[in-house]
C-alpha cells in the first residue's frame, strides 16, 4: 500500500466503474481542491469512478497544504529531482486503484492541476501501457530535454491555461505543447484570454470534452 489518502466519487450512472479520472491537485493545496471537478465532469462520464489523492508531503509554504515536491528551490533541476522523487508514489497509487477496480491503463485519464500537471505528464508518459489521456490545466512539462529518452507511452494531451497566470506563466504550456509535438504526442492547447492561475467555465467543458473523446475514441 503507498499510504496515500484520498477522496473520491463513484460512477454518477451508479454502476461497476468503467473508467477511472485520477485528479491530481496542485502545490500547497490537497484532494478537496480537486475532487469537485468530480461533479462537474460526471453528468459527461456517467461510468466514471474519480479519484484525488493527497500528494505524500505537507507543503512548507503553506500549513494546511500538501506538495508532490518542494519548490522553495524552484530551479529546473530541482524541479526535475521532485518529479523523480514524487514519480513512484503516483505511480503506485495508480497500479492499486487500477488493480482494485480491474481496470487497465486504456481505462485511465490522470487530470492535473499546476503541479499536478507537472505529476501528471510525468508519470502519463512513462507508464507501461498508454493512458487514455492526459489532461493538463495551468502547469508545465518537467525535464523536456529527457523525454525522448524515457517515454513510453503517447495518450493523447489537452493543455488549458490561462493567458494571465501570475504563477505559472502560460510560456510554460505553449513550450510544453511543442516539445509534446516533437515526440509525435496528439496535443491541444487552449489558451484562456484573461484568466489567471485557475479554472473557468469553458476550461471545465473544454476538459470534460476533452475526457469523452478520451474514453470513446473514434474508429
Amino acid at each position: 500500500m503507498t499510504g496515500l489518502s484520498f477522496l473520491e466519487q463513484g460512477p454518477a450512472g451508479g454502476g461497476r466503474p468503467e473508467q477511472l479520472v485520477m485528479l491530481i491537485h496542485g502545490y500547497g493545496a490537497n484532494a478537496q481542491d480537486l475532487i469537485d471537478l468530480a461533479d462537474l465532469f460526471a453528468p459527461h462520464l456517467p461510468d466514471a469512478h474519480f479519484i484525488a489523492p493527497n500528494a505524500p508531503d505537507a507543503c512548507e509554504v503553506a500549513p494546511i497544504g500538501l506538495q508532490w515536491f518542494s519548490l522553495t528551490d524552484d530551479t529546473l533541476h530541482q524541479r526535475w529531482l521532485g518529479t523523480n522523487a514524487a514519480a513512484p508514489k503516483l505511480n503506485a497509487f495508480i497500479d492499486e486503484q487500477l488493480d482494485r477496480f480491474d481496470l487497465m491503463d486504456t481505462s485511465l485519464a490522470l487530470v492535473g492541476f499546476s503541479q499536478g500537471t507537472m505529476m501528471a505528464l510525468h508519470v502519463g508518459l512513462r507508464r507501461g501501457v498508454t493512458p487514455a489521456g492526459l489532461l493538463g490545466y495551468s502547469g508545465m512539462l518537467v525535464g523536456g530535454d529527457k523525454l525522448p529518452s524515457e517515454i513510453t507511452s503517447w495518450p493523447p494531451i489537452r493543455l488549458i491555461h490561462g493567458t494571465l497566470d501570475s504563477v505559472v506563466p502560460i510560456e510554460a504550456s505553449r513550450q510544453a505543447h511543442q516539445i509534446l509535438e516533437d515526440q509525435g504526442l496528439t496535443v491541444e492547447l487552449v489558451e484562456r484570454p484573461g484568466l489567471d492561475h485557475g479554472i473557468d467555465a469553458e476550461g471545465i467543458r473544454e476538459g470534460a470534452e476533452f475526457l469523452v473523446e478520451c474514453f470513446n475514441p473514434e474508429p
